[in-house]
């Protein structure tokens, strides 16, 4: 159970994805807690836990970050407070992705990301898969190790120092599906969408004492 001191949850909203279901999850598990929706700096800095979700294409969403000022704001929040990153809010961490001719990510996390580029895999990736959790994590609490979670996503990331891979998945190549280090947690599926276990990682995530 959640404490009843209230806590803030700022869900960095920069107007890429379908942020309400997020915001739905995490009211549902953190009744308590004062979750808002914003691309406010000032609100960012302020928030006790931020939230770093996204779909679509990477280069779209670097721009979409840029025009509303967040790239260092984002940058400063994964370095000092609890910090989930969610689909491509993942893949953004990272230095580069090949996706639109080739797109500069945050760099926060050293790594690429790559297109899935076996001929017989259906691209995107969409659907349930297992997760095989890489390392103990106040995360993956209370979640079964190759329990299963949605994704859905045609860029993977290819290279990341094995020291921050939390879990894998497989997909015709066995790539990370959720990276940890120190505050930051990140997934290339999306919780919001995977039902009983989704949940208890957000709820693992609301209640993580970093």
């Amino acid at each position: 159970m959640h404490s009843t001191s209230s806590q803030t949850i700022a869900i960095i909203d920069y107007g890429m994805g379908n942020v309400r279901s997020v915001q739905k999850a995490i009211e549902h598990v953190a009744p308590n807690d004062n979750v808002i929706l914003t691309d406010n700096a000032d609100l960012i800095n302020q928030a006790d836990r931020i939230v770093f979700p996204g779909q679509g294409a990477m280069g779209a969403c670097m721009q979409a970050l840029n025009e509303h000022g967040l790239a260092e704001v984002i940058k400063k929040a994964a370095h000092e407070k609890p910090f989930l990153g969610i689909c491509l809010g993942l893949q953004l961490l990272f230095d580069h992705s090949e996706e639109n001719f080739g797109t500069e990510g945050l760099g926060i996390i050293p790594g690429n990301v790559v297109k899935f580029s076996k001929s017989e895999l259906k691209i995107p990736h969409m659907g349930w898969n297992t997760v095989n959790q890489s390392i103990d994590h106040p995360l993956w609490h209370n979640i079964e190790n190759n329990a299963r979670f949605y994704s859905v996503h045609s860029y993977y990331v290819s290279e990341a120092d094995t020291s921050v891979v939390a879990g894998t998945t497989d997909y015709g190549v066995d790539f990370t599906c959720a990276v940890a280090k120190d505050n930051m947690f990140a997934v290339q599926f999306h919780p919001e969408k995977s039902q009983h276990d989704g949940l208890q990682l957000l709820t693992n995530f609301i209640n993580w004492k970093v």
